[in-house]
């Protein structure tokens, strides 16, 4: 093997093991992704359970009952279809009614409620999850540059 063929088979053992790494933690970050689901997605997909997913959309207006210990209920909306959901901790500053919300957690199809366990919610009035947002859009509730449905802008 002259010198020419030593460095092209060092290379080409590089790229193997590269391409190898690589296929290993893709195959390792696989069960890790969470993908953004709007309620009509998870009631239509039939999430398996115990599946982790974000469940995003609006605060449904009136939906909001506070218990015992932090415990919090409410709905998500994305206008044709709706998810209860139930969490336990504190909510955001910004948490309310009519405003866009992502929670993560599991979609409990027995109960056919949405455990949360982390509630994120929007950090100014023209903000909009841009997941939340193409999915409004893709409905033809929202427009850019329009507040989104059920949200009051608030004037100064």
């Amino acid at each position: 093997m002259n010198r020419k063929q030593k460095r092209l088979a060092i290379i080409a053992a590089g790229a193997v093991f590269l391409a190898g790494a690589a296929a290993l933690v893709t195959s390792a970050l696989r069960e890790q992704i969470v993908f953004f689901n709007s309620p009509t997605d998870v009631l239509a997909q039939h999430v398996a359970p115990g599946a982790r997913v974000r469940l995003g959309g609006l605060v449904e207006e009136g939906s909001v009952e506070r218990g015992e210990n932090s415990a919090v209920t409410f709905r998500v909306t994305d206008t044709s279809a709706s998810v209860k959901v139930r969490y336990v901790g504190i909510l955001p500053d910004l948490f309310r009614e009519g405003q866009g919300v992502v929670t993560e957690g599991v979609f409990s199809p027995d109960e056919d409620t949405f455990l949360a366990d982390s509630v994120l919610a929007k950090h100014d009035e023209n903000y909009m999850p841009k997941e939340v947002a193409d999915a409004l859009k893709a409905q033809g509730v929202w427009q850019e540059g329009d507040p989104a449905p059920g949200i009051a802008t608030e004037t100064q």
